[in-house]
């Protein structure tokens, strides 16, 4: 029996364990998407208690809490952050097979020497231990101590990037850069789009009345993010939807949203089409690289979304996402000679060999694949769902052009993720060489452990 979370945890023979140890363990992290607020880099923080960095906003660990039976007071509500520190660590032992399990054990390890196992009779130590470190320990501490080279945060078109600015006027050692995120661009079905509109003209200096007067004030938008490095995008999108109108009809659908009427469904998908495939037109010309997270049904609680609001734990996994929609919007734009670097996520583990046959459709000289199957994102980045994703990308593309994996997370404890990939990675690999299904040469492995850890997405971003 091994010893719970030992070095080689997770690891399970001579080959893995050298991949590892010698080749991924040390690399940088290139954390591409994320959701960590960049107010609190610039400001560099630090954080009174672990309860305000690690339970502030994880809706991960809020909906095991739901699960257990723990009331509301103590994950979202007014009880003391000790009384929801005790409960998260009652949680905690009971989920068995949970990554959430492994990632706080990684977290408590790292980053306050803690190796024992958290749980209600353990909670007051380790409240204590990880407390006084956090009086020392600032929120650039840790992503220094994490060895992060390079975090793209996530910004709506209308943020000043004040913080960003602040960020790159530092000495701080790794990079911060915003990325794109116009997901309320495409919201025209909404009552919040006509204000957001208004805030959009406000900000970019243009007056906003048609689609072409839209499309120059999201140039102008796209020209401020990338003075600031930005050259990725990103969307939340329950489906990649493709249903073509012309100049004209697309535009009579904005107005008409304008002046408050409202919009059929097919209205407002030929909308979202073209607001979509004219982004992605701008971002191939500026060599930026596009996202499109899919896949997801959100808010599925209403009593609890009225209670809490979004992102609060009640969004769950989709299956109405057509891969014939996604094709034929990727094919549009190879057409007309401007698909941008893109990456494709669904939150359906059932979508990942439509996917990964997708991609070698769109292929052409970048040698690392201009089409990606994103990272096993959400509610897949336990270790099945990494793995999943790894044996269906090998089965059906090229596994060595993987631009391995991300945080998506809003804990600035969360690159021990990384640690974790690369860990199932190794061991992934590994296996194939154990069982004779891929030849032994630790190098040339080596090699591929490190692209996929960190060298594809620094080629593919060109930082």
């Amino acid at each position: 029996m091994k010893k719970f979370m030992e070095d080689d945890f997770l690891l399970f023979n001579d080959v893995s364990k050298k991949l590892y140890n010698d080749y991924a363990k040390n690399m940088p992290i290139i954390d591409y998407h994320c959701h960590v607020n960049p107010k609190e880099i610039a400001e560099n923080v630090y954080f009174e208690n672990i309860t305000q960095l690690w339970l502030g906003g994880d809706h991960y660990k809020w909906r095991q809490m739901r699960s257990c039976g723990v009331d509301e007071k103590y994950i979202t509500g007014d009880a003391s952050d000790r009384d929801k520190f005790q409960k998260w660590a009652e949680t905690l032992p009971r989920l068995i097979g949970n990554p959430l399990f492994h990632w706080s054990h990684l977290e408590l390890k790292k980053y306050f020497g803690y190796e024992g196992i958290l749980n209600g009779d353990t909670a007051e130590d380790v409240w204590n231990i990880c407390n006084q470190k956090l009086k020392t320990m600032s929120v650039r501490d840790i992503i220094e101590m994490s060895n992060v080279e390079l975090i793209c945060t996530t910004d709506d078109p209308v943020d000043s990037l004040q913080y960003h600015k602040k960020i790159a006027d530092s000495d701080f050692s790794a990079k911060v850069l915003p990325a794109w995120r116009p997901d309320k661009l495409l919201c025209i079905e909404k009552e919040s789009f006509k204000p957001y509109i208004e805030q959009l003209a406000k900000i970019s200096g243009i007056d906003i009345f048609d689609f072409s007067s839209l499309k120059k004030a999201i140039t102008i938008r796209m020209d401020f993010f990338d003075s600031f490095g930005c050259n990725i995008s990103d969307h939340g999108l329950s489906y990649v939807m493709y249903v073509p109108a012309s100049e004209k009809e697309v535009n009579d659908i904005f107005v008409s949203a304008l002046s408050g009427k409202i919009l059929g469904k097919n209205e407002i998908l030929k909308f979202k089409t073209a607001c979509l495939k004219f982004m992605a037109e701008e971002y191939f010309k500026r060599n930026w690289v596009m996202q499109l997270h899919f896949g997801v049904m959100r808010d599925n609680n209403k009593l609890q979304l009225k209670n809490l609001g979004v992102d609060t734990g009640f969004d769950c996994i989709g299956d109405n996402a057509p891969m014939s929609q996604l094709a034929a919007f990727l094919n549009c734009l190879a057409e007309n000679q401007s698909l941008p670097k893109t990456i494709l996520y669904s939150l359906n583990p059932n979508d990942n060999a439509a996917i990964d046959a997708l991609i070698g459709c769109f292929q052409d000289n970048i040698p690392f694949g201009r089409v990606q199957h994103g990272a096993a994102w959400w509610f897949n980045d336990h270790r099945q769902g990494i793995t999943d994703h790894l044996t269906s990308l090998a089965n059906l593309g090229v596994l060595s052009n993987f631009i391995g994996m991300l945080t998506d997370s809003r804990s600035f404890l969360s690159y021990t993720r990384h640690d974790y990939f690369r860990r199932i990675l190794c061991e992934f690999i590994g296996n194939m060489v154990v069982q004779g299904a891929y030849p032994y040469d630790i190098e040339f492995l080596g090699g591929i452990v490190q692209d996929i850890s960190y060298k594809n997405i620094k080629q593919y971003l060109e930082k």
